[in-house]
C-alpha cells in the first residue's frame, strides 16, 4: 500500500470566506443605525403652522429680528432683546395653544436667532416655526431673487 505523500499547504485558495465581510458589515450597519438615533434626537424640532381650512383660528406671536438689532414682537418694538421672556410668558398664560413664528433677516446672527428660541421655550412656547419667504423658480430651474419679507399678523 503506497501513501501519498502530497502537501495541500502550497495548493491555491481557491474559494473566498465571506464570513469576516458580513460581520464587519453588520457592524457598521449597526454603529450607522445608533448613531443616527442619537443625531435626530439632538436636532431642532420644527413645528410649522398649518393652514386651517374651518372656522378654527390660530393665534400667532410673531418674532422679527432685523439686522439693525432691533426686536419687534408683534408689532411693537422691544427696548431689549430680554424683553421677550416676559410678553411671552404673558402670551402663553392667555393662550395655552400658541404658536410662535420667528422671522429673521438673512444678516441677522444666528446666536440671536437662538437667543430668541431659548427665551420662547423658557416661557413655555413648545410650538415654533420660521418664517420664510418662498422663492419661486423659473423656467430654467434657477431660483428668483427672494422678495421682501412680509410682515406677519396675529
Amino acid at each position: 500500500m503506497a501513501a501519498s505523500s502530497q502537501n495541500d499547504d502550497d495548493g491555491m485558495v481557491s474559494g473566498i470566506n465571506v464570513t469576516p465581510l458580513v460581520d464587519i458589515t453588520l457592524v457598521l450597519l449597526i454603529i450607522f443605525m445608533v448613531t443616527a438615533k442619537i443625531i435626530v434626537s439632538q436636532s431642532v424640532p420644527l413645528d410649522l403652522p398649518k393652514a386651517a381650512a374651518s372656522q378654527e383660528i390660530q393665534l400667532v406671536f410673531g418674532v422679527e429680528l432685523h439686522a439693525n438689532g432691533e426686536m419687534v414682537v408683534d408689532g411693537k418694538k422691544l427696548p431689549s432683546e430680554d424683553a421677550l421672556l416676559p410678553l411671552a410668558k404673558e402670551a402663553q398664560a392667555k393662550t395655552a395653544d400658541l404658536r410662535a413664528v420667528i422671522r429673521a433677516d438673512q444678516t441677522v446672527q444666528h446666536g440671536r436667532v437662538i437667543h430668541a428660541l431659548d427665551l420662547l421655550k423658557r416661557a413655555g412656547i413648545t410650538k415654533i416655526a420660521f418664517g420664510v419667504t418662498p422663492v419661486p423658480g423659473d423656467a430654467a430651474g434657477t431660483p428668483a431673487p427672494a422678495a421682501p419679507p412680509t410682515p406677519v399678523t396675529p
